[in-house]
């Protein structure tokens, strides 16, 4: 049976469980929108947060696409996906079920020391706890955790083992809920002003100033970009990213000015500040223990 075909039929067992199904491409992630949705254009799927009225019959809109409609899951525009798909994904908060997505041994450690015993999904890396109920998905919740449920997929990456809990409190307890953009005119942030990154907060770095200026100037652009979701997540890797540069470094080089300034771009695009603070605070520490 070729990969499509397996894909399909698992996408069909999992539909008729009443799972939601998505494709996945190469590289874990959802196929692009079509032309008539490329840039939400279309207004997006009526379930999306910023509910349109679109109905393309392609898999557009990510996670919204997902379905449990065999007549979609097998018409001609999925069936040309699934002859592409890398993998099947699958809904979360569509099947009523939250995953924690522990992405290292050490995230699976801290699961099994602090968290109740629930069905368990092996993955490259790590692994999935499934629970039972529906809570809003965020990103770095911790290092190497990410909640996936509402608005969010996850890999299917079989049955796992275990008897299935109901979703506990020490889940719901990780997360502060991360707003999208608000409406023009709100306030976004009560930041108050503060120094940006220069030379004199990093006299013992051994990058030149253009060199820090450049990287951090992109990392911050990436963060805005986010003007839907995903802020917090991007902070997180921006913190990571630029905190890993300077490991080899004496010191100081001013991490503390560069961290203010990616949670004030979180900020700038809704992101709530303890949220941010604590994104960028777990990139930088995660950067901190790759180097030791």
């Amino acid at each position: 049976m070729s990969a499509a075909n397996t894909h399909l039929r698992t996408a069909l067992h999992l539909a008729d469980a009443g799972v939601p199904v998505l494709p996945l491409r190469d590289g874990k992630v959802p196929f692009g929108n079509c032309r008539a949705c490329a840039k939400n254009v279309c207004g997006g799927r009526p379930n999306m947060k910023r509910a349109g009225t679109c109905h393309c019959p392609a898999p557009c809109h990510a996670w919204a696409a997902a379905t449990t409609d065999r007549n979609v899951i097998t018409s001609p525009l999925w069936v040309a996906a699934w002859e592409r798909a890398a993998c099947v994904s699958y809904h979360p908060g569509g099947a009523r079920l939250t995953v924690v997505d522990l992405d290292n041994a050490a995230a699976v450690a801290w699961a099994h020391e602090s968290l109740p015993a629930t069905r368990t999904v092996a993955t490259t890396r790590g692994e999935h706890w499934i629970y039972r109920g529906v809570m809003g998905s965020h990103n770095a919740v911790r290092a190497g955790i990410d909640i996936k449920s509402y608005m969010s997929y996850a890999r299917w990456l079989g049955p796992g083992t275990g008897r299935m809990a109901d979703l506990p409190a020490a889940v719901r307890a990780l997360v502060v809920k991360e707003e999208t953009t608000p409406a023009h005119g709100e306030v976004v942030s009560s930041l108050p002003e503060r120094a940006t990154w220069d030379r004199t907060v990093a006299a013992g770095c051994r990058h030149t100033e253009q060199y820090i200026r450049t990287g951090l100037e992109r990392g911050l652009a990436l963060v805005r970009a986010r003007t839907e979701s995903g802020a917090a997540s991007q902070a997180f890797g921006v913190a990571r990213f630029l905190a890993a540069q300077h490991t080899a470094c004496p010191g100081p080089c001013g991490l503390d000015a560069i961290a203010w300034q990616i949670v004030a771009a979180a900020a700038s695009v809704g992101v709530p500040e303890d949220y941010a603070h604590r994104a960028v605070t777990n990139g930088q520490q995660t950067a901190e223990r790759g180097a030791a």
